[in-house]
C-alpha cells in the first residue's frame, strides 16, 4: 500500500509541477520534497509494537512527544498512518490538522489510554477524558439523526411536503424508518439487550423527547466500558454523522475486540457487514431525499458526502485489526 501511495503521489506531484512551472512532459522537479526532513516512511515492529518511522526517527505524539506505538494487530492502521505521512510534502504540513486526520485520531485514542492508565486504581468512569467524551456523546441520543423522522403522510393535505413520495411509492418517513430500524434492532438485541429506543420527535413536536428511563444509563455504561480505540472511534463517528446509534453499530461491527457485543448465531454473523457506505447512507437519508428532489449544491453536498465517508473509514481503520472478531 505504501508503494502504491508513493506512485500515486509522485504522478500527481509531477503533473501539478509541470502545469505550474511549465515543465516539459517527462521533466522532473527536484524540489518537490525539499520542505520535509525525511525521505522514506516505513512501518517497523519494535519491542512488540508497531511504529511509523520517518527515516530513522519514530513518529511522536505532537503534544506528549511519546513515540506513537500501535498494537501488532493493527498493521493496516499503521500502514495507513505511514501513507498519511508519506503524502506530506513539507514538515509544515504536519502542523495542519486537516492534512493529518488519522494521526489526530490515533493520538486521541492514545490520550484516552494514557488517561485511563493514570486512573487505573479508581473506577474507570472517573478518568476525566473518558467521562467527558461519554457526557458529550450521550447528548446525541436526544437528537440522533437516525431518530428524527418526518411526520407521517397526511391524506387530507396532499400538498404537505411530508406527503411527497419517491419513485418507489415511499414517503420520507417510510425511508427513514426503513433505514433506522435495522440498526436500532441490532443494537437493542445484540449490544443493549432489553433497551427500548424510540423516535425522538413526535408527529408535530418541536422539542425532542427523552428516551425511556434507564436507556441513557445503559448506553453510558456501555461507552465507559469500551477500549480506548473503540471510544475514540465512537467519538469520531458520532461527531461526523451526528448519530450515536450509527456510530455504535459501526464500531461494534468492526472492532477487533468484543465492544460489548452479545454472542450471536453463526448464520447472523454470516450476513453482510455494516460498513462505511451503509453508515453514510443511514445518517444522510434526509439530505439524499432533498438533493434528489431539488438538486445538489456543488462544493457543498458532494464535499460533505465524501467527508462523512472519510471519517467513517478512519473509524474502521482505528478499531479493526486481526483480533478475535476481525
Amino acid at each position: 500500500m505504501l508503494k502504491q501511495a508513493r506512485e500515486i503521489r509522485a504522478a500527481a506531484s509531477t503533473r501539478n509541477t509541470q502545469i505550474k512551472q511549465g515543465l516539459a512532459p517527462g521533466e522532473k522537479d527536484k524540489t518537490s520534497l525539499k520542505g520535509r526532513f525525511w525521505k522514506h516512511v516505513v512501518v517497523k515492529e519494535v519491542d512488540g509494537a508497531l511504529e511509523v518511522h520517518l527515516d530513522s526517527r519514530a513518529l511522536r505524539h505532537p503534544t506528549t512527544k511519546k513515540i506513537v506505538r500501535l498494537p501488532l494487530t493493527k498493521r493496516t492502521l499503521a500502514t495507513a498512518l505511514a501513507i498519511e505521512w508519506d503524502q506530506l510534502t513539507s514538515a509544515q504540513d504536519a502542523t495542519r490538522q486537516h492534512l493529518i486526520p488519522l494521526t489526530s485520531l490515533v493520538c486521541r485514542a492514545l490520550d484516552i489510554a494514557d488517561d485511563d492508565a493514570a486512573h487505573a486504581g479508581a473506577d474507570k468512569s472517573t478518568a476525566p477524558i473518558r467521562a467527558a467524551i461519554t457526557e458529550v456523546l450521550i447528548r446525541y441520543l436526544d437528537t440522533d439523526s437516525l431518530l428524527c423522522w418526518a411526520p407521517s403522510v397526511d391524506p387530507n393535505d396532499p400538498a404537505n411536503p411530508a406527503s411527497t413520495f419517491n419513485d418507489a411509492g415511499q414517503s420520507l418517513r417510510d425511508v427513514e424508518e426503513a433505514s433506522a430500524m435495522p440498526i436500532v434492532s441490532y443494537l437493542t438485541t445484540r449490544v443493549w439487550p432489553g433497551v427500548t429506543i424510540a423516535p425522538v420527535l413526535d408527529e408535530r413536536a418541536i422539542l425532542p423527547r427523552q428516551q425511556e428511563p434507564g436507556t441513557r444509563e445503559v448506553i453510558m455504561g456501555w461507552m465507559l466500558g469500551l477500549s480506548s480505540w473503540e471510544l475514540a472511534g465512537l467519538e469520531r463517528a458520532t461527531l461526523g454523522g451526528k448519530s450515536l446509534l450509527a456510530a455504535a453499530r459501526l464500531v461494534v461491527e468492526w472492532s477487533e475486540g468484543d465492544a460489548g457485543i452479545v454472542a450471536a448465531d453463526a448464520a447472523e454473523e454470516a450476513g453482510p457487514r455494516f460498513g462505511v457506505e451503509e453508515a453514510a447512507r443511514a445518517v444522510s437519508v434526509e439530505v439524499d431525499w432533498q438533493t434528489r428532489r431539488w438538486g445538489e449544491v456543488e462544493d457543498t453536498h458532494d464535499v460533505e458526502k465524501e467527508d462523512v465517508r472519510r471519517q467513517f473509514g478512519s473509524v474502521v481503520l482505528l478499531v479493526s485489526g486481526h483480533g478475535p472478531r476481525a
